[in-house]
């Protein structure tokens, strides 16, 4: 089967996830994407740039399926190619949405500053619309489905008329969850003879945005070195612009503990992984989880909020070792798993045997099935 995946927004997750499912896919799988920039402009003109080129390289066999991200305006596209895609089915990968993004706290700052921290509807109307459009619509968690719909109706609402409720159902009917796949194996294997280093490693690989609440994060750090609590802290998450004021004297306080500040490329960050004794979130915003499931596969506790999407790729089991129900809850567990890094990492790695489910290997022949289903279901009888 010849699948068009189509990645207006190609960097990062998205990247990571279109490239790693064309390379473990049974299918071909051809990428048609635009570089991860300017997002808002990529939901209204990507579209349209990519269309033109699709239909610009001329002839070849037809894709049996699209598959796009979610910031792809498909309805702009299949207008765009409707000679040629008229016929073929369409399917979207929720990475995120725009209904239920959260926005920033100061209303100057972040991606819609431009309305004053006021939600700007377009983008989410673009998601909505393009699910109306797709045949089948995939979410990377059941938290992440059921936030949105739950979000949904009270957004139709807010229009003064015709306002569709009922396409609400209509599109839960062919929305479900199909997780993020991971490639683990460029994490590598845990290296011969690793000895765990004195004092403990604590690992920041999140992207340091405010969604993740990183000024938290720092000014827990700073508490604990207050403490007198020995650590050392590698801060190697993805960066978009400069720091905030608050996490960059965070960094500064802690001193020599900090062994990495930066976005680390790929040997580093395989070296981290498995030196890190633990990691944590204080996150306000996650649909799913891909670099905290990549720290459990190189066997690092995480200890997570127990909200967001966390329950739902922790094992119940290991709930009570990785989640936590307060900020004075994160600190006790901090405060143990730093005086105790042998029995914490003896958990992480029971725990990691829980990532293989999200590994590429396992989940691409998931993915191929329910494609396959896709273009199956749309052929006439």
């Amino acid at each position: 089967m010849h699948i068009l995946l189509i990645s207006p927004y190609h960097g990062g997750s998205h990247q990571a996830w279109a490239e790693g499912y064309r390379r473990y896919s049974a299918h071909m799988v051809e990428l048609l994407a635009l570089p991860a920039h300017f997002w808002k402009w990529r939901m209204h003109g990507g579209a349209v740039t990519l269309a033109r080129r699709w239909l610009a390289a001329g002839a070849g066999p037809l894709p049996d399926l699209l598959l796009a991200t979610d910031l792809l305006d498909l309805t702009t596209f299949l207008a765009l190619t409707r000679q040629q895609t008229a016929d073929i089915p369409a399917a979207v990968y929720m990475h995120e949405n725009q209904l239920t993004y959260p926005l920033p706290d100061d209303p100057t700052t972040g991606p819609m500053r431009r309305q004053l921290g006021e939600r700007d509807r377009h983008y989410a109307f673009i998601n909505y619309a393009s699910m109306l459009a797709a045949t089948r619509v995939f979410f990377n968690s059941h938290y992440h489905l059921t936030t949105f719909f739950d979000a949904l109706t009270p957004f139709l609402r807010h229009y003064p008329e015709y306002n569709e409720l009922d396409t609400v159902e209509l599109l839960r009917g062919k929305s479900e969850v199909l997780p993020v796949g991971i490639d683990l194996r460029r994490l590598g294997a845990e290296p011969p003879n690793l000895e765990p280093a004195a004092p403990p490693l604590i690992l920041w690989n999140q992207r340091l945005e405010y969604d993740k609440n990183p000024e938290q994060f720092i000014r827990v750090l700073n508490e604990l070195a207050a403490e007198g609590i020995a650590f050392r802290i590698a801060l190697c998450g993805e960066r978009f612009g400069a720091p905030s004021q608050a996490w960059q004297e965070g960094v500064t306080a802690l001193g020599a503990r900090v062994i990495y500040d930066g976005y680390a490329n790929d040997e580093t960050y395989r070296r981290l992984l498995w030196e890190a004794t633990l990691t944590f979130s204080t996150a306000h915003h996650e649909y799913f989880g891909i670099s905290i499931l990549e720290a459990i596969a190189a066997h690092t506790l995480p200890l997570l909020p127990n909200r967001l999407s966390y329950p739902e790729i922790i094992p119940p089991d290991f709930h009570a070792h990785c989640l936590y129900r307060s900020r004075d809850h994160l600190m006790a567990r901090l405060r143990w798993a730093l005086s105790r890094p042998a029995e914490a990492g003896a958990i992480a790695r029971r725990l990691a045997a829980a990532t293989a489910g999200y590994d590429w290997v396992a989940l691409a022949p998931t993915y191929d099935q329910k494609l396959v289903a896709i273009v199956e279901g749309a052929r006439p009888e």
